[in-house]
């Protein structure tokens, strides 16, 4: 079919990051045929008005943990280390399969419903293949682009990624998916002088796959595991570094030099702890930045909110700084043009996908966002269209969504959608989980205790290892 989005303002995203008003994008197949002014389309061309919208590429998330969608808002008050007490120690090993696919399926629709046309699931719950099964499954429900992150928060990754049936998967379910289903190993290297992690970073060799990393996590991951991987070689530019809130200026020249980048998920280290949002370090060492949303468990499933939350961050740290030197900040240098960048060629740029997606340029894959809604009195004026798309713009603004060339957003509402499917779904998992913990329990789980038993200095549980540091 061909789609042709008439008269809108649209941000291609382009190397120049050209932007053309009252203007026309054109969609055949699969593939943005022309971009310009008064395009003549096909007969049987879907024209969608864009007057007074904007049009640009669908935006890109590297790292969302989707099994956990079911959880929606329920660690709301958490801290970083009552998410890992709740997950990691206590109930995350209670979701079965179905209880993936459930998450994943919600948050799938959710990403979509959002104009985020590709998301890594950043799926660490996978503690067996069935689980594994379940996701891609999930993901292959939906028509979008996704990339599985595969993981396992109850084993290291030397002791999952050598299963034989795990490369039985990873043959089965993901050779041959093309751009639709792309395939990273999630894990993260704790430190260990013995560096257990080896064995998967070899895994990950074999298969020539990435690795994305929890990087530069408060009293989890730090320097010393970025020291390790670059020493054994395991740093490339397809690595993806998650959060990088707490390393040193020799981690972020390890990264930069070796070409990886950041995901950053400014939500997440701004309320959970991780570290200070790391992109006025990134920016000063030329390291590039993707960004995330982290999971619903906590924040907002979009990347509007990842725009706001990120330019207030960083600007925040800027003043603050002038300020202790008794200066004022006169221009601002992280600018609204970014972090739309980052949203969307950034994330190409760091899952290898950049020649396919990320910006409207001919002959690139079609997905397409056109944000507008008439019915609101902040869709207007358009002044600064960087600026509208970062600090104006929500999710329900996102009237169109495209991805390949299939309208999967239409009017406001998401195309053949089973949202009462996916709520019983998700239903179906919050009662098992009651069910399970008992309902006191459920109830203390908002707010869980530390168990003073458990909870060692390594909250990742990959290892026994213990700098005898404060816990």
């Amino acid at each position: 079919m061909s789609i042709l989005f008439r008269n809108g303002l649209v941000l291609t995203m382009d190397d120049n990051h050209t932007v053309l008003r009252d203007a026309d994008v054109l969609v055949i197949d699969d593939k943005i045929a022309e971009i310009g002014v008064g395009l003549t389309a096909p007969e049987g061309t879907v024209e969608i008005d864009a007057t007074g919208g904007i049009v640009m590429p669908g935006m890109i998330d590297t790292h969302r943990h989707m099994w956990q969608t079911a959880m929606r808002g329920y660690g709301a008050d958490w801290t970083l280390t009552q998410y890992f007490v709740w997950y990691y120690l206590e109930s995350g090993r209670l979701f079965r399969p179905q209880d993936i696919y459930a998450g994943n399926l919600l948050g799938a629709l959710e990403a979509v419903d959002a104009g985020v046309t590709t998301t890594v699931d950043w799926s660490h719950g996978l503690q067996t293949v069935e689980h594994a099964e379940a996701a891609v499954d999930a993901l292959e429900a939906v028509p979008a682009r996704f990339v599985l992150a595969y993981g396992n928060l109850q084993q290291g990754p030397w002791q999952w990624s050598a299963m034989p049936e795990f490369r039985d998967f990873v043959s089965r379910r993901i050779h041959g998916k093309g751009g639709m289903l792309g395939f990273q190993m999630a894990f993260d290297v704790t430190g260990d002088p013995a560096f257990p992690e080896k064995a998967a970073f070899e895994v990950a060799r074999d298969f020539g796959v990435p690795v994305t990393t929890h990087a530069g996590v408060w009293g989890a991951t730090n320097d010393d595991g970025i020291r390790l991987m670059h020493e054994h070689g395991f740093m490339t530019p397809e690595t993806v570094y998650v959060h990088a809130a707490t390393l040193s200026a020799d981690s972020y020249h390890r990264i930069a030099a070796t070409g990886g980048s950041v995901s950053v998920a400014t939500e997440s280290e701004q309320s959970a702890g991780q570290g200070y949002p790391p992109t006025w370090q990134l920016r000063h060492h030329g390291i590039p930045v993707s960004l995330s949303m982290d999971t619903s468990v906590w924040w907002s499933g979009d990347l509007f909110s990842a725009m706001r939350t990120t330019l207030g961050a960083d600007r925040s740290r800027e003043h603050l700084e002038a300020h202790g030197n008794q200066e004022t900040v006169t221009h601002c240098h992280l600018r609204a043009e970014h972090v739309v960048e980052w949203a969307t060629m950034g994330g190409a740029r760091a899952l290898g996908l950049d020649s396919l997606v990320g910006s409207l340029v001919p002959g690139k894959k079609a997905d397409v966002v056109l944000i507008k809604n008439d019915r609101s009195p902040v869709m207007f004026p358009v002044l600064n269209a960087y600026g509208h798309v970062a600090f104006q713009a929500q999710r329900g603004d996102v009237d169109t969504v495209v991805v390949d060339g299939r309208i999967v957003k239409r009017d406001g509402a998401l195309v053949d959608a089973d949202l009462a499917g996916a709520r019983a779904k998700i239903t179906e998992t919050i009662d098992y989980l009651v069910g399970e913990m008992g309902e006191e329990a459920w109830l203390k789980g908002m707010n869980p205790d530390v168990p003073k038993t458990k909870a060692i200095e390594n909250p990742y549980q990959y290892s026994d290892y213990d700098k005898s540091a404060a816990q």
